[in-house]
């Protein structure tokens, strides 16, 4: 009064109208935006993703020049003097004042804005940082009726208004997650600097307060949550009803003992509702979910559920007590404040390990519930402070907490956080055994998903065990494979494919499918396949394959029902050699014209019926053919005639694609579109290339040891001519040795001797001695059982498979650049 001055005054009638929902934006120094608010996406129309990293000027937009002052000191408080035509300040600015504007921005497809707007300077860590407040002048109209031209954004000392402190504490709710000290520096800073306020009139004021309009929930039945009601020094409870700011008023005082039977009768009734909530599924993050909704808002206003590492990757049941080292993954969080207010506090997803001297750690440790009816300053800081690079206060600070494990035969698999804000009546005693029989419903809950979650992974592992991993390329030909779980409970299965690779380069290919599903089909289903694989490598014949495998299943058991194809691709010849038992046929895709074709292959009876022969079916094929394999339950469909799935199988086989891998994509996507398929489905695609003639070379050597001699001059002399001089010296050895041996053990006929030139140099040498031949162990005084141990060494594989002929010993060598050794011996 003295300077002639008149003092400020505030508005209290008007202290709804500092209630307004603020974008939240802070900027670095090169004017990019590092924290944005869920307030900033619904006002700016930008999402966090799209903003954090971009100029401030392009989202908002950020413009005019921070060059000089345009605030004042005028009695202790901060005056603007100008309100800008556009949004903010010039970030890029120095200055030490903040400053304050409004601004009309018009953005194409989004109706007219009306902003207000005030930018702090923050001081450290790193120059030129600003906080940015932005609000909608037009929400601010809506709930005030005040004439919004005449509303003015400003700063005044927090110290003018009444309820200083109240206003301070509001301070953390705006500001973005960031470490204690980050928020403490920063509250002085705003405190200091000048407390944002709207401005009526020179002299007529309010202090902002964030109030983010998110509507409380109505309770369930009831109509309120548990503890909003208000205790008088009466001792009667009073029934909350809202007023016209959303806040709970007063009602009719309700007798003491109806009170209490109400308040029991609600908390079963709560109970009851929740345990036909949760557990309307075996999926665990969904069983989390319905566990952490079904508190808020009727028993909470937040909620937070952990669980143990082991517990979410489905390891089994967990093993001892947990303790500081033990991993705690955030599954899911709800609550009742502003959507996205708490994702960067607690963020859903986050791996965490608890301190030891938290409530949080107390639950966990001693499997009890942990009540804590009103978190005060001093508490909330003290918790706050064992969490680096976060500041809980904002999220515990005066409000009430419960934490209730959740456990399982004893063992705690998680924990729920339970926080009421403060205006409702914090958990008492009867809330902390609600709490912990919500839990314990929960635990047994929780405990059917894990025990689901654990076989699933169980089983998955079983079958992808099973399942062989087969080579994409073979000779002469390249493969590519799929395989998709059956929907049924347990996701196991009896298909299976494979391919073995044969002598003269020749190539098994196996489709197969043991019927049923489950535990005891994957049993059966590995034993055939390694029959199956077992007797390839005996070179037998495609129909007697099938025979010995059938004579097998019966010896295995009278359930052994499997269907099975048998095909072998011989490059050379450019043929397949196919056998089927029971199963549904290939199909060839021609190269030359992009035709696809069923082929008409005697059916055979399944593996394990007996007494069905199988015969043998030669099939032509050219170079680039596709030769497809799979089980029934890709072309089959409950209700629907086999022949409309194989039709499509034609179709979607024919249609172009740039790789193997595209291909068999192509057929899964056109085949699994309708709804419901059950069975698990095994894929096989052979692109059949072939081996040009000039690419192999065989001859045939007598009975004489100096055809060795021979063998590694033609050997010498082929690669050459295939300007293949790196391989020449170890393949001259290895040649050398095989043929050594066969000429020593062969009894009547020639021994054979090919090349074949792939990606990799094949050679195989046969004889008619069917003993298969073997490494032996040789002292140093042995003049034999030396050659295969040197074939072994310099070979990138090599193998022997045995006939009632003779036998076939072959080495496959990678040609230079590929892994190809150098001969020492």
């Amino acid at each position: 009064m003295d300077s002639g001055t008149p003092p400020l005054r505030s508005r209290p009638q008007h202290a709804v109208a500092g209630r307004i929902p603020l974008a939240v934006v802070v900027v670095d120094a090169d004017g990019l935006v590092s924290h944005w608010s869920s307030g900033a996406r619904r006002l700016f129309g930008h999402s966090k993703e799209d903003a954090v990293g971009q100029p401030a000027g392009d989202l908002m937009p950020v413009a005019g020049a921070l060059t000089e002052d345009r605030t004042g000191l005028v009695n202790g408080a901060y005056e603007a003097y100008d309100v800008y035509d556009e949004l903010g300040p010039d970030l890029h600015g120095r200055s030490s004042y903040p400053t304050a504007g409004r601004a009309k921005l018009s953005d194409v497809g989004r109706p007219r804005l009306d902003v207000l707007w005030w930018a702090y300077p923050l001081a450290g860590p790193g120059p030129g940082r600003h906080l940015v407040l932005a609000a909608d002048v037009d929400q601010l109209r809506i709930d005030t009726g005040a004439d919004s031209e005449r509303i003015a954004p400003s700063f005044s000392l927090h110290t003018e208004f009444p309820d200083s402190e109240s206003l301070a504490g509001q301070l953390p709710h705006i500001l973005p997650n960031m470490s204690v000290a980050d928020s403490e520096r920063i509250v002085a800073q705003v405190l200091e600097l000048g407390y944002p306020v709207l401005e009526f009139s020179r002299h007529d004021r309010v202090p902002v307060t964030p109030d983010w309009g998110v509507p409380r929930r109505a309770a369930v039945r009831r109509g309120r949550p548990y503890g909003t009601a208000d205790r008088d020094g009466t001792g009667a409870d009073r029934a909350p009803h809202p007023d016209h700011t959303g806040h709970v008023g007063h009602a009719v005082p309700v007798p003491e003992l109806d009170l209490e039977y109400a308040a029991v009768r609600e908390r079963l009734e709560f109970l009851n509702e929740v345990s036909g909530l949760i557990g309307s599924s075996l999926d665990l993050a969904r069983t989390i979910r319905e566990v952490t909704s079904a508190a808020v808002p009727r028993f909470t206003d937040f909620a937070g559920t952990h669980l143990r590492a082991a517990v979410l990757a489905g390891e089994g049941f967990p093993i001892g007590p947990p303790d500081v080292t033990t991993i705690w993954h955030r599954v899911w969080v709800e609550h009742n404040d502003e959507p996205g207010r708490w994702d960067d506090t607690v963020p859903v997803g986050e791996a965490i390990a608890f301190p030891e001297h938290t409530p949080f750690f107390q639950c966990m440790i001693t499997g009890e519930p942990v009540l804590i009816p009103r978190l005060d300053e001093a508490d909330g800081d003290r918790i706050s402070a064992q969490f680096e690079k976060r500041d809980l206060r904002p999220l515990i600070n005066n409000r009430s907490m419960l934490l209730v494990p959740l456990k399982a035969r004893d063992v705690v698999l998680g924990f729920m956080v339970l926080m009421r804000r403060q205006e409702r009546h914090p958990f008492d005693d009867m809330d902390r055994t609600t709490g912990a029989e919500l839990a314990a419903r929960a635990g047994l809950v929780l405990d059917n998903a894990r025990m689901y979650t654990y076989q699933e992974n169980v089983a998955d592992t079983l079958q992808d065990s099973m399942l062989p991993q087969v080579a994409s390329r073979m000779a002469g030909c390249d493969i590519a494979t799929r395989y998709l779980p059956g929907a049924r409970l347990g996701r196991i299965g009896g298909d299976w494919f494979d391919s073995v690779k044969l002598p003269g380069s020749r190539t098994a290919l196996i489709v197969g499918d043991v019927m049923g599903h489950g535990l005891n089909s994957a049993a059966m289903m590995g034993q055939l396949r390694t029959a199956v694989q077992t007797m390839a490598t005996m070179e037998m014949p495609p129909a007697q394959l099938l025979r010995n495998l059938d004579d097998l299943a019966q010896r295995l058991g009278e359930n052994y029902l499997a269907t099975c194809l048998y095909a072998v691709y011989d490059p050379i010849r450019s043929e397949l050699q196919i056998a089927n038992a029971g199963h549904i046929p290939p199909v060839v895709v021609r190269a030359a014209d992009g035709r696809s074709e069923l082929l008409d292959l005697p059916t055979g009876a399944p593996i394990g019926v007996g007494g069905v022969p199988f015969e043998t079916a030669t099939v032509r094929v050219g170079p680039g053919d596709r030769l497809v394999l799979c089980t029934d339950g890709l072309v089959e469909v409950r209700g629907q005639d086999i022949g409309a799935g194989l039709a499509a199988l034609c179709e979607s086989a024919a249609h172009p694609a740039a790789s193997m891998d595209q291909a068999c994509d192509t057929i899964i996507r056109a085949l699994n579109t309708h709804g419901g398929r059950k069975d698990d489905v095994a894929l096989l695609m052979a692109r059949l290339n072939g081996i040009p003639d000039g690419d192999v070379a065989e001859w045939q050597l007598a009975l004489d040891p100096r055809e060795v001699a021979r063998a590694r001059r033609l050997v010498r002399g082929k690669l050459y001519d295939w300007n293949l001089p790196g391989a020449v010296e170890s393949a001259e050895l290895m040649v050398s040795e095989l043929v050594t041996n066969a000429v020593r053990h062969s009894r009547i006929r020639h021994v054979g001797l090919r090349l074949v030139r792939t990606d990799a140099l094949l050679c195989e040498v046969t004889d008619d001695e069917p003993a298969p031949a073997s490494l032996l162990g040789a002292t140093p005084d042995d003049q034999f059982g030396r050659g295969l141990r040197v074939v072994s060494r310099l070979a990138r594989g090599w193998g022997s498979s045995s006939s009632p002929h003779g036998k076939t010993v072959w080495f496959e060598q990678a040609l230079a650049g590929k892994g190809s050794r150098v001969a020492r011996i």
